[in-house]
């Protein structure tokens, strides 16, 4: 996953520098307290239980198809081929999966949806795509691919 953070303004890493150093005040003040820590084993289960998310295969069909129109997206949309040199690889397509359960365990919700997916495929695909010379020379981004695919592929 690829995710686009920008640098902080002035007034923001002022409030880092902040932040930072009343953390490290107060660590050094309660050095005999012990850290809460999560276990291996908590681990293993929050990652079981992302697994155990229940995904309709209309979803889960609709991570596939949004995938395959990165790869050949001449029918859906004949200027997104043109923007598409090489689309995801089914690395994309777990990627997607993986960070659509996760993104609907971490919402407290018990199954997966197509908001879920596309609320991660930008992070999921942007690195995913290479964009055809005449896409770049456009200036168009993966993101403005990423968005017309969401657009024109259909979530159900």
């Amino acid at each position: 996953m690829h995710v686009l953070v920008d640098y902080p303004d002035a007034d923001a890493e002022h409030s880092i520098l902040r932040i930072v150093r009343e953390e490290q005040r107060a660590k050094q003040q309660h050095t005999a307290a012990t850290p809460c820590l999560v276990s291996q084993a908590d681990i293993f289960a929050a990652r079981q239980e992302v697994l155990d998310l229940h995904m309709a295969p209309v979803v889960e069909n609709y991570i596939v198809q949004l995938v395959m129109a990165t790869r050949n997206s001449k029918e859906i949309d004949p200027e997104l081929a043109d923007w598409l040199e090489y689309g995801a690889s089914p690395r994309g397509t777990i990627a997607l999966d993986i960070c659509a359960r996760s993104h609907a365990y971490l919402q407290g919700k018990d199954f997966v949806s197509p908001d879920d997916v596309q609320a991660v495929a930008f992070d999921a695909l942007r690195h995913r795509l290479v964009l055809s010379f005449e896409a770049e020379a456009a200036g168009i981004t993966p993101d403005q691919v990423i968005e017309r695919l969401l657009s024109r592929v259909a979530t159900a």
